[in-house]
């Protein structure tokens, strides 16, 4: 069994910064490329945000130079550093990651965590 847990969401103003962290947890021999998406009220879930296991990134143009994706391998863990947001960026983000674990390889996702940018 595997499970991805995430934190860090909240309330924050415009302008201000946020990181949200994914671990994951459970019987997992390799995790391959680990994403942060984003669904808005009413809007479909799209991709913030991937980072492959050799630390190769890409993100979606509305967060280009404002947010930055990493990962310790060591823990199992994702990182979402998000700056200057902007009321745009609120949603609840997901964590999603690809990981093999004993006689399965499949996708995982996290339970998500709100992100609210308001005054």
């Amino acid at each position: 069994q595997v499970q991805l847990v995430e934190s860090g969401g909240g309330l924050v103003q415009p302008g201000g910064s946020l990181r949200l962290s994914c671990a994951a947890s459970g019987s997992i021999l390799s995790i391959y490329t680990m994403r942060w998406y984003r669904q808005a009220p009413g809007k479909q879930r799209d991709l913030v945000a991937a980072i492959t296991s050799g630390g190769s990134t890409n993100y979606g143009e509305s967060v280009k130079g404002r947010f930055t994706i990493s990962r310790d391998n060591a823990k199992n863990t994702v990182y979402l550093q998000m700056n200057s947001l902007k009321p745009e960026d609120t949603a609840v983000y997901y964590c999603n990651a690809d990981i093999r674990g004993v006689g399965v390889r499949m996708d995982y996702w996290g339970q998500g965590t709100q992100v609210t940018v308001s005054s």
